[in-house]
């Protein structure tokens, strides 16, 4: 998720539960009621403050990289920092940091409480994302990737900023647990779309004579209208489609593209041995929907990714320069005005510019 998402997820939980706290406990008998809301709105913005933090700190792991190992982020990115297991640990880290700054404003007991919250937010709300988060380590290295909401969603993002930003200007706000429960609400409607989108995947493969083996389905960026899917047939072949799910579903039909076969790596490896060891590695990093494309041969992407979700035109993958160059991983985000337009009557659920009716 974003990093502005992660922030304003933190600083709800910490300033909710600082709110709780505050409550349960007895203000002296002769304090002004200024005084009393003053001081309650200091404690919840600096628990909000050190929970936006903590639930940053868990990226840290972005920095774990290497100029002779272009792969070493992806191994590592998501990985501990993001384990639940670590969460203890790692906002203790925070709170320690913290201490000097915010102790005149709350105890040591808040402070680790509000970074705990925060922290554990993070890797939980990453897991909601298809990018795959390592939440189970050290106990099992299957990254989670709950496919709920986009890495991008300003929705999703507003329904908890905006009662956030109401909780802290005012000491009898209580915004912020409706914003806790819109943001769950939004994320049991994306679960709802979900199942609809690989129902109908699951259909329309049934109708092609397809046997997936491996299906995915997820939404595109920012809403939770136009979805994804992705499923492996005959052991080779990945297809792509795209549903919107507006009151009525629409099937826009997609592109399908072969997975990359052994023999296939070990030619673009070219009988270097790291180079061969490098697609594995993505080949495991992509859940194995790694592939050649075919407008750029050579180059090794992961299809789970692209900037339309009809196509099979990965954002990222490796490349290498020529014999005995080092590999390099590199994104590539071309949005044509074209792709846009078709991008936008999908999301709307209109016929595509060109194209014969889609079934419905």
């Amino acid at each position: 998720m974003d990093p502005l998402t992660h922030a304003v997820m933190g600083a709800s939980f910490a300033a909710g539960a600082a709110a709780l706290r505050r409550q349960a406990r007895e203000l002296a008998p002769d304090a002004a009621p200024k005084t009393a809301q003053e001081s309650a709105l200091t404690t919840r913005r600096s628990a909000a403050l050190a929970g936006a933090i903590a639930g940053l700190a868990p990226d840290i792991d972005a920095f774990i990289q290497s100029g002779e190992d272009a792969l070493l982020v992806l191994d590592y990115h998501r990985h501990f920092t993001h384990a639940l297991l670590f969460a203890p640990l790692g906002a203790l880290v925070v709170a320690g940091l913290l201490w000097p700054w915010l102790r005149r404003r709350l105890g040591f007991g808040l402070l680790y409480a509000s970074c705990l919250l925060g922290y554990f937010a993070h890797p939980l709300l990453d897991a909601c994302t298809s990018y795959g988060t390592h939440l189970w380590l050290p106990f099992s290295r299957e990254p989670a990737a709950w496919n709920l909401v986009a890495v991008f969603d300003p929705v999703f993002t507003l329904l908890l900023a905006v009662p956030l930003w109401l909780f802290l200007r005012r000491a009898d706000s209580r915004a912020v647990a409706i914003g806790l429960v819109l943001a769950t609400a939004y994320l049991g409607f994306s679960a709802f779309q979900q199942q609809r989108a690989e129902g109908a995947l699951r259909e329309l493969a049934r109708t092609r004579g397809h046997q997936p083996a491996q299906l995915s389905v997820k939404p595109t960026l920012a809403n939770l209208l136009l979805w994804r899917g992705l499923y492996v047939h005959d052991g080779r072949v990945v297809q792509a489609d795209a549903f919107h799910l507006g009151l009525t579903l629409r099937h826009y039909p997609g592109e399908a593209m072969p997975l990359l076969a052994p023999e296939a790596a070990r030619r673009i490896a070219a009988g270097e041995a790291r180079r061969l060891a490098d697609i594995e590695r993505f080949r495991a990093f992509s859940d194995g929907f790694a592939v050649e494309d075919g407008r750029q041969p050579g180059f090794v992407g992961d299809a789970r990714y692209a900037m339309l979700p009809t196509r099979i035109a990965p954002i990222w993958g490796l490349q290498w320069a020529g014999p005995g160059a080092a590999t390099e991983f590199v994104s590539r985000h071309e949005f044509t005005p074209a792709m846009r337009g078709d991008f936008l009557a999908m999301l709307l659920g209109r016929e595509l510019p060109g194209s014969a009716p889609a079934g419905r």
